[in-house]
């Protein structure tokens, strides 16, 4: 009969967790919030906080994608398919917010 065990693991047991992936994860993430809230207690509101706000947080959620749902390994046209449409999304946002508030000094 053939082997079907994958690996050097036995059959039937668990392979260890990379709890420094985990960690380390952890860290990046704690220490991007960190900067988030002391930019949040220090600066005045206006639109540079809110700037780097928002560039922060989607540093954040493109790292938990790219951690979390395994994009970082996929094939570079896969992460482009993905990207391209959320900078053109994000450009179309800001040209929205942009224009539209220009409606108050019309009047």
């Amino acid at each position: 009969m053939s082997d079907h065990s994958h690996g050097t693991h036995e059959v039937g047991e668990i392979p260890p967790a990379n709890t420094g992936l985990i960690w380390r994860t952890f860290f990046i993430l704690s220490a991007i919030t960190a900067v988030e809230f002391t930019l949040a207690y220090f600066m005045k509101a206006g639109g540079l906080r809110t700037s780097i706000f928002v560039i922060m947080t989607l540093i954040k959620a493109f790292y938990i994608v790219g951690e979390f749902m395994h994009l970082k390994h996929e094939v570079k046209s896969l992460i482009w398919a993905i990207v391209i449409p959320i900078v053109f999304i994000i450009w179309l946002l800001v040209a929205l917010l942009t224009e539209g508030g220009s409606i108050f000094q019309l009047r």
